[in-house]
């Protein structure tokens, strides 16, 4: 599948699951209870930060962002997502359709942070992404990253079929039930080294890789799920310097 197809393919995934998925995402244990609030204590005080929302979604992130203080911008790709985000955020909020294959449409130097929460991993090229991230921060900004954890991407696999190399990129298609609608999802997995790589050839420096926990008040919300997730990582964070 070409780069094109892909992110029309994506796109229309979300498209028609924009208000289950958005539900979903609102008070589930991966996003509510463990990725959310991960990234949030990554970025710690935000106040007064110009901080870009790459693959925003339908907002929840640029909502506790907006709250904490920050001036934010929001894109994303399906414009399904962004209605649910306009919905949350307001008519105000700064909210564009746009791929992260693509230059981003910000001049140089407009962001303090860039944050790509759960996003990167649907993109089979990295390198023209991270360099209109790195454009777009001023020299010393951040860019907060977190992604499918390729160890458990990988363990997955080998447990339920293909066996795949864990040293080659791939990409493999699930079927999502959100909210009553489902949706084909595309995934690109890399290993760990092939991330490294790419951060530090677009002119990134690695400053955090994170393998954060859930928050412990999700133990009693979600017995049946919390060990296994306070026990294995789902999801890999980082903290990278635009230098």
């Amino acid at each position: 599948m070409s780069h094109a197809s892909q992110d029309a393919a994506a796109s229309t995934s979300y498209d028609s699951m924009a208000e289950g998925y958005t539900a979903e995402n609102e008070t589930s244990l991966i996003n509510a209870y463990y990725e959310r609030p991960a990234t949030l204590a990554l970025a710690g005080d935000v106040a007064g930060r110009r901080i870009l929302d790459a693959g925003c979604g339908s907002g929840p992130l640029f909502a506790a962002l907006r709250d904490r203080g920050a001036v934010v911008s929001g894109i994303d790709l399906s414009a399904g997502m962004l209605a649910q985000a306009r919905l949350r955020l307001g008519a105000d909020a700064d909210l564009r359709v746009a791929d992260l294959a693509d230059p981003l449409p910000f001049a140089d130097d407009s962001f303090d942070d860039v944050i790509a929460s759960l996003v990167l991993h649907y993109l089979p090229d990295w390198g023209s992404t991270l360099a209109e991230m790195r454009r777009v921060l001023r020299t010393g900004g951040r860019l907060i990253v977190s992604v499918n954890h390729p160890f458990m991407v990988n363990l997955m696999h080998r447990q339920t079929g293909p066996r795949p190399d864990y040293f080659e990129r791939y990409t493999w298609t699930e079927d999502w039930t959100m909210g009553g609608q489902t949706a084909q999802v595309t995934f690109c997995n890399r290993p760990l080294h092939a991330m490294t790589d790419a951060f530090t050839a677009a002119g990134f420096r690695i400053s955090v890789i994170d393998e954060p926990h859930p928050v412990p008040a999700a133990r009693e919300l979600f017995p049946d799920d919390f060990y296994l997730l306070d026990t294995f990582p789902s999801f890999l964070f980082f903290v990278l310097h635009a230098e």
